[in-house]
């Protein structure tokens, strides 16, 4: 049997630890709040201070950043780049490759296509089809 986490040394030579969540064995650092009925892929990151909610699903590829919330039930497709303090609401969807910036917020049950990018503070709802709405 495997050990359960690994060590990453980061830009400034310090070491961050990230254990494997236990549905998904995607890598969730330390200080990062996952919930258990949460999925977290093989090849996905979640960064220190990152808060994952029941029933959200990060696929492989994706890194959550520090900080970033995301709500129950969304889904955070592959290799989607959730921002510093970002914020997912429950049951949003963000596209395959899309890049959600430092602080932005994304409305509950919102749809971002694949391959967006959403600067860094912005406030988004979307329509069903995820066109995106006046603010």
């Amino acid at each position: 049997m495997g050990k359960n986490y690994i060590d990453i040394e980061d830009d400034r030579g310090g070491t961050l630890r990230y254990r494997k969540h236990a549905n998904g064995r995607g890598l969730v650092a330390h200080g990062a709040k996952v919930n258990p009925k949460a999925l977290i892929e093989a090849g996905a990151y979640v960064e220190p201070g990152a808060r994952i909610a029941a029933g959200a699903r990060i696929v492989r590829g994706a890194w959550i950043d520090s900080d970033a919330v995301i709500g129950e039930n969304a889904y955070i497709d592959a290799h989607a780049h959730i921002g510093q303090g970002a914020v997912i609401g429950e049951g949003a969807h963000v596209g395959v490759r899309t890049d959600i910036g430092a602080g932005a917020r994304i409305a509950r049950g919102a749809r971002i296509s694949d391959d967006e990018t959403v600067a860094a503070g912005l406030r988004i709802d979307t329509d069903q089809k995820g066109l995106w709405l006046a603010a």
